[in-house]
């Protein structure tokens, strides 16, 4: 089935969430851990360009204008093991604003721990930063990046990361960052009510439903350790479970490789 540009099926805003345009700014997850403190609810944080984006690890993330640099600045006052679960919501919720404009579901898929896969290939990434109080987060800024329009070249990821590509080279549609904000933002409204309400149980299940690579043998390197095994789920904590020669293994972060 061709790609189609469903613009006219625009969502209606979150009620309650605010909105943030920035023209340059250093990161937006930044600035919303900046601004948490001030903000009365939710609030959504997009850019132009960002001139300090970055990855897991501390990484740089290339962020061009065009692409997509947005923050949900959330204020969420529970622990920080429930927090982090919030990563499967952004990632269903992206994968579910990808399929609306384009009408392409079975061309997108979700890599553990917080990848987006366009035909395979990495278009989006989720990165969660927060702010402790005592043993819970006070603040938490889940920030997403798509590559809508630009994508890093092969030289800039480090070996045997997938390809990166856009949205546009695969679908041929140019989707502008606000657009894709209206879709996202509702998209994210929608899982956060089912995790406060329902728990992680229902998005574990929607979450497997779209897995890459679930039941084939993939590696998983934490630090200077790799371990390569069958990909047999994701438990209730949101754990990584591997199926290796020694036995199952739970891996609650780490880096996945194809």
């Amino acid at each position: 089935m061709p790609p189609r540009n469903r613009l006219s099926d625009r969502p209606v805003w979150p009620k309650g969430v605010g909105r943030r345009v920035y023209g340059a700014i250093d990161s937006t997850n930044a600035e919303g851990l900046r601004l948490a403190s001030s903000l009365s609810g939710a609030a959504w944080l997009l850019a132009e360009e960002q001139t300090a984006g970055r990855g897991r690890r501390a990484r740089p993330w290339a962020s061009p204008k065009g692409n997509f640099h947005g923050t949900l600045v959330m204020v969420p006052n529970e622990p920080a093991d429930r927090v982090a679960l919030r990563s499967f919501a952004a990632a269903l919720a992206l994968r579910d604003a990808f399929v609306a404009l384009t009408g392409l579901p079975g061309a997108f898929a979700l890599k553990w721990p917080n990848d987006v896969l366009l035909n395979g290939c990495k278009v989006a990434g989720v990165l969660l930063e927060s702010v402790a109080a005592g043993l819970g987060v006070a603040h938490l800024a889940i920030g997403v990046g798509v590559n809508l329009i630009a994508a890093p070249e092969a030289s800039m990821l480090e070996p045997g990361a997938l390809r990166a590509v856009t949205l546009l080279e695969e679908t041929g549609l140019r989707i502008g960052p606000e657009t894709f904000l209206d879709h996202l933002a509702p998209a994210y409204a929608k899982w956060e009510a089912v995790f406060v309400s329902e728990g992680f149980a229902p998005l574990r299940t929607a979450w497997l439903s779209h897995a890459a690579r679930l039941g084939e043998v993939i590696r998983a390197r934490t630090g200077t350790q790799s371990r390569e095994g069958r990909f047999e789920t994701v438990d209730e904590s949101g754990a990584l479970i591997l199926g290796t020669a020694a036995g199952r293994v739970a891996i609650p972060a780490a880096e996945v490789f194809f």
